[in-house]
């Protein structure tokens, strides 16, 4: 239940998709090419309508890498493409050990001569 007009509803709506858009950091690389990503959710996020991707994609927050994504293209709306994970693959900061390292090993070894 509203008390405001159905005009200024709508007009604040627009401006709450509008600003929200503006704020986001996140993109889209693929193909050598950056998408900036209209909104985003847990299980996918929006583009431009006259965008079409599709497969592996990776997601971006500003320059640091966020994650590596299969995606597929669910829907269009409301003015923007909207798609969906088939998998996320997140990214990490470090490669990966294949071996144990002890918690209170030393970081280098400095030997004298």
């Amino acid at each position: 239940m509203s008390f405001l007009p159905k005009e200024i509803s709508e007009g604040l709506e627009r401006a709450r998709k509008l600003a929200e858009r503006k704020n986001t950091k996140l993109k889209i690389h693929v193909d050598g090419k950056s998408y900036k990503v209209m909104s985003a959710w847990e299980n996918g996020f929006a583009l431009e309508p006259s965008i079409l991707i599709r497969g592996r994609v990776a997601l971006y927050d500003g320059e640091r890498l966020i994650s590596h994504c299969l995606i597929v293209a669910s829907e269009e709306g409301d003015g923007e493409r909207r798609f969906e994970y088939k998998r996320i693959t997140e990214a990490v900061e470090e490669q990966p050990l294949d071996f144990y390292r002890a918690p209170d090993a030393p970081v280098a070894l400095i030997t004298q001569h």
